[in-house]
């Protein structure tokens, strides 16, 4: 939060979460292809020292492996972003875990057609303790009531992950709903010593994308 950073986003995914924010790279991909050198050379050309790999689902992609090793060689802090249903060795610094939570799964969109698929998916515990056990990582949870902490208190006891590196972060595209949301998770981050993660961009640009 706060640290001037290139992101790169990557194209695709396996999920399909219900208030997905990026459908555009994720479940209904748009853009272009780029050779590998491209996209250092763009990423060479920012001044910032810190790179996130996101998505979509960055390690689903099949370079993955040679895109985090190529932009280690430029001497970047890498952060990759995943829901941690995947496990592919890259090179990363923080290796930044979203697990999906039951919130996600969509019941009504597309008359459900997604929600077994996305239901079976979400949630990897094998890989989720693979890439906790091989990488500096945190837990970022999206949490839309209160009544999540139930299934992310089962996960942790699961996985066994430090608490000190749990985030909840609220959902919500708008600065009202996420407003109201962080009034109540504050709270409860402070009660079960967990990191809060507000919504930045949406704090500055609401969900205006490009921004």
């Amino acid at each position: 939060m706060g640290v001037p950073s290139v992101f790169v986003r990557l194209s695709g995914c396996q999920l399909r979460c219900a208030w997905c924010d990026t459908p555009y790279t994720s479940w209904n991909p748009e853009g272009k292809d780029l050779m590998l050198g491209e996209i250092l050379g763009d990423v060479r050309r920012r001044w910032a020292t810190h790179v996130v790999v996101t998505g979509g689902e960055p390690m689903i992609v099949e370079k993955i492996v040679e895109l985090t090793r190529a932009l280690k060689d430029l001497d970047l802090h890498i952060t990759v972003e995943t829901a941690g249903t995947v496990f592919q060795p890259v090179v990363c610094d923080l290796m930044s875990i979203s697990p999906k939570l039951a919130n996600s799964t969509p019941h009504q969109r597309e008359g459900g057609r997604w929600a077994a698929q996305h239901e079976r998916l979400r949630y990897q515990p094998d890989v989720l303790k693979r890439l906790m056990k091989e990488y500096e990582y945190q837990l970022k949870f999206v949490v839309t009531a209160p009544e999540d902490l139930d299934e992310i208190e089962s996960i942790l006891k699961e996985t066994g992950a430090d608490r000190s590196r749990v985030v909840l972060m609220p959902e919500g595209t708008n600065w009202d709903i996420v407003h109201q949301r962080s009034l109540w998770l504050v709270d409860l981050c402070k009660r079960e010593r967990f990191r809060y993660s507000p919504r930045l961009h949406i704090d500055l640009w609401g969900n205006e994308r490009g921004r």
